[in-house]
């Protein structure tokens, strides 16, 4: 078995895929069982603007063994709660998506049938005060999940605002720190098999050949290996997502910074916001069919808190998934394998997803097509879950009458939204395979923020008595919004952590 194995790896590409994937590959490689390098150019900019991440973030930064509060000073981070969605379904109007989950400790998937009863009897209104992240968030406090079942807190769920170019710089020292190699140059020639088309070396401008039994492309959207070279088609999603552009510039920092991102709805597309320690990330997606280009501009930069510190930066997509994430001996990560705009923050989650599925597949040096196939239907299966996801937001917005807004209603959605949306309308089910990035209280939370209604709930929840239930319910929320009031500040909680490794 030892001719089998692989025994070297090539990274095209460094940026945050990049050295996300050598940062990983490169802690799992002891003893080394294979030499790692990464060739990347500094010439070649990279697209940067992944600053915000959901919780998924947590099994990442364990794998690679990072220091929680050297990584937060490192890459001036703060803590993020969940994301604010203003505007979505009209001017004026606001919800928040919170990580962790809704009603008590001991609460499951039936208190959202209890609350549906009793919103259904106009005994409750809102669902937020339900939610002690998003109580947390709207209070701009912050307190950390705990593991005892029977606490509060055990719903809390948490992730991170980073500069993504600092991440990449920190990673990158834990890689090389770990034994991967960097090579800087531009990529001149790909070599191929001429027989199996695996590709078998990279040769930089300056003429150094780098050999390879696998190759993962980390070159972002140009996709140098898995599409220039290896002709990977890539399916397109744009008839659910129609925004093609997006502008992001960064802002002088105005205030302690809140516990979550924000995502507030344009005239043709949205904006982001999200603060960092040193400064804000700002950024306007859009669809170039309904918003001009200098239009744009002057809408990002009409809508900023604070002073912008440089010009806003273009970036042109488009939305869908490449045919084959894995094919023959490349295996793309990142940009290279598909694109989700960052309305809910998953850009980041998905390098971490093809990371972990090649530690799990990782193969011989003939990359069984099975081993392929295997790692393809289950990206696949990632990437459009949380594409409906995404879709949802767009097909749900009320009180927003711009042709954009109306085009995104008018378009029929993807079937497996359509079940979801016709489930929980009828039986306030939400429908959920056995591995979705995003869970139910994710899903209840944009259902309910985009003004989604369901007209029933799963008759067991009646096994209960309904004026029980009800006193049930406001002792949760009054629970909730005690322990919210006296959780320390955000800020005040990123001091204490930055004090101690400072110290």
């Amino acid at each position: 078995m030892s001719d089998r194995r692989i025994r070297k790896i090539v990274i095209l590409g460094g940026g945050t895929a990049g050295w996300m994937t050598a940062a990983a590959l490169a802690k799992v490689n002891s003893p080394p069982l294979f030499d790692l390098t990464v060739v990347e150019s500094d010439e070649i900019a990279t697209v940067g603007v992944g600053e915000a991440t959901i919780p998924t973030i947590h099994w990442f930064n364990q794998l690679v063994g990072l220091d929680e509060a050297a990584f937060v000073r490192a890459t001036q981070a703060t803590f993020k709660l969940g994301i604010e969605f203003p505007g979505w379904t009209g001017d004026g109007t606001t919800y928040l998506h919170p990580f962790g989950r809704y009603g008590g400790p001991r609460d499951q998937s039936m208190f959202y049938h209890r609350w549906i009863r009793a919103w259904l009897a106009s005994q409750i209104t809102e669902f937020e005060p339900f939610s002690l992240a998003a109580q947390l968030a709207r209070q701009g406090r912050f307190a950390r999940p705990s593991t005892d079942p029977k606490s509060l807190a055990s719903t809390l769920g948490y992730a991170y605002h980073f500069d993504a170019s600092l991440y990449g710089r920190f990673l990158r020292q834990q890689a090389e720190g770990n034994g991967a190699r960097r090579v800087e140059g531009k990529v001149s020639d790909v070599e191929q098999d001429s027989e199996s088309g695996f590709v078998r070396a990279l040769t930089t401008e300056r003429g150094e050949r780098i050999e390879g039994d696998l190759f993962i492309d980390c070159s972002g959207f140009r996709g140098v290996l898995i599409g220039q070279t290896l002709k990977t088609g890539y399916e397109d999603w744009s008839r659910w997502l129609p925004c093609d552009r997006a502008l992001a510039v960064p802002t002088a920092s105005v205030g302690a910074p809140t516990p979550y991102t924000r995502a507030t709805a344009r005239s043709a597309g949205w904006q982001w916001r999200i603060p960092l320690q040193h400064r804000t990330g700002n950024g306007l997606v859009y669809c170039s069919e309904y918003l001009g280009d200098a239009e744009a501009a002057d809408l990002l930069l009409a809508n900023l808190d604070g002073e912008p510190l440089a010009e806003p930066r273009p970036i042109r997509f488009r939305t869908g998934i490449r045919s084959r994430a894995w094919n023959k001996n490349v295996v793309s990560i990142g940009l290279s394998s598909g694109f989700l705009e960052p309305l809910e923050s998953t850009s980041i989650h998905f390098i971490q997803s093809g990371i972990a599925k090649l530690l799990s597949l990782f193969p011989t040096r003939d990359c069984p097509e099975v081993t392929a196939e295997q790692f393809n239907r289950t990206y696949r299966a990632d990437m459009e879950s949380a594409r409906d996801m995404l879709v949802l937001h767009y097909r749900a917005t009320k009180g927003r009458e711009e042709p954009f807004w109306r085009a995104c209603r008018d378009a029929a959605p993807p079937d497996s939204l359509q079940f979801k949306l016709d489930s929980f309308v009828q039986t306030g089910r939400i429908v959920l395979g056995t591995d979705e990035l995003f869970k139910e209280a994710s899903w209840f939370s944009v259902l309910m923020g985009q003004g989604v209604r369901p007209r029933d709930y799963n008759p067991l929840a009646d096994a209960w008595d309904a004026a029980a239930d009800l006193a049930q319910l406001q002792a949760v929320k009054s629970a909730i919004a005690e322990q919210a009031g006296r959780s320390e500040t955000h800020q005040a909680s990123l001091e204490r952590l930055l004090a101690a490794v400072a110290s």
